[in-house]
């Protein structure tokens, strides 16, 4: 049986929640919850964003918490009175502000029977969403001296570096926004899946659809159930379907395999840091499903592709379910200092968006 949806967020979501400052803003069309400047020290002209990507069925006041742990640890401990941490999230499409079919982000289980395309749809949208935001956000907080983040001396700040955070669903679109923009150079994918044909073939394998059953799911990919629009669109945005297409994952690439998949993760991720963060009995997003990327990535990161700079941590946490509980919240809010402070050491500057 298919695992259904919990609320990976009620164990932890009641703690601290609001403690730091917060203010909406309508931006492009959207309204975005913005954490910490009100935080931001005088001389902070260089300032880091977390983008905050929510779980399913849940919405952006749900990830308060998560701004409140991050931006709270980070003024404790910055050594750096010129750098600051500010974090932003959103709805995603369909859901909280913007909910337009409550059946549309159920699972074929509970009877929509277009599930795939439209979770990938949320997933791929909310990348989209995040990819616009980054090119106006900065205009809004701070603009040309003015805006709720603008110093008073008409200093100018400057959003200079970008981290994403996600849980679930947002956790699946962390992983692909980290392959589609390189302003965001680091991010935290929790219960999330870098193969999200492979997931979704466990799933309809759990949920015993007809298209899977009839032969053990060889033809599931390209059925009405996972669509060759759908199967183009992960090629566009999904980190295994980038790389390898419908294909099989190579752990130990040929030469000629690695020249053909170098210029990709080139452009994707080079330079990039990422924090995996997953349950070791999570049902509804089984470690399983992204662990053949998951060996990829690592090998290469730390082998053929080692001159790519790619940080990869894997962390799985034994008997924990779908959830981010206090352990991983602990590693995510480490992970994330560590990035800022490497940012800070740097003086870091995002390169700019892809065109």
């Amino acid at each position: 049986m298919a695992a259904a949806t919990n609320n990976p967020l009620a164990a932890s979501s009641t703690d601290n929640a609001g403690s730091v400052s917060q203010i909406t803003l309508p931006i492009a069309g959207l309204q975005v919850d913005i954490y910490g400047l009100s935080e931001l020290a005088t001389a902070a002209t260089a300032v880091t964003c977390l983008w905050l990507h929510h779980p399913r069925l849940r919405r952006k006041e749900d990830m308060a918490y998560i701004a409140n742990d991050m931006i709270s640890a980070f003024n404790a401990s910055s050594s750096s009175p010129t750098r600051g941490l500010i974090a932003v999230a959103f709805d995603q499409r369909n859901h909280g502000s913007r909910l337009v079919s409550e059946t549309a982000n159920e699972a074929w289980r509970q009877g929509n029977t277009t599930h795939a395309q439209d979770m990938f749809g949320t997933v791929s949208g909310t990348v989209l969403d995040t990819i616009h935001l980054l090119d106006v956000l900065e205009g809004y907080l701070f603009g040309a001296g003015d805006g709720p983040g603008a110093l008073a001396s008409g200093a100018h700040r400057h959003i200079d570096s970008n981290l994403v955070l996600g849980v679930s669903l947002g956790g699946h679109s962390a992983w692909q926004l980290l392959f589609a923009d390189p302003r965001v150079t680091a991010g935290v994918s929790v219960i999330g899946c870098p193969d999200y044909m492979n997931m979704l073939q466990d799933r309809a394998r759990l949920s015993k659809l007809q298209t899977y059953t009839n032969d053990g799911g060889v033809s599931f990919l390209g059925s009405k159930d996972f669509p060759r629009a759908l199967i183009a669109a992960c090629k566009k945005y999904d980190p295994k379907a980038i790389l390898f297409g419908t294909g099989d994952i190579s752990t130990e690439p040929s030469t000629s395999e690695q020249d053909r998949l170098r210029p990709i993760l080139d452009s994707s991720v080079r330079g990039k840091r990422f924090q995996v963060l997953s349950g070791g009995a999570d049902k509804l997003v089984p470690y399983k499903a992204g662990q053949q990327f998951l060996d990829f990535f690592k090998n290469a990161s730390s082998g053929w592709y080692k001159d790519g700079h790619v940080f990869v941590e894997d962390n799985v946490y034994p008997g924990v379910g779908h959830e981010f509980n206090t352990e991983m919240r602990q590693a995510a809010v480490r992970f994330v200092l560590e990035t800022v402070a490497s940012h800070s050491a740097s003086g870091q500057t995002a390169p700019p968006a892809k065109i």
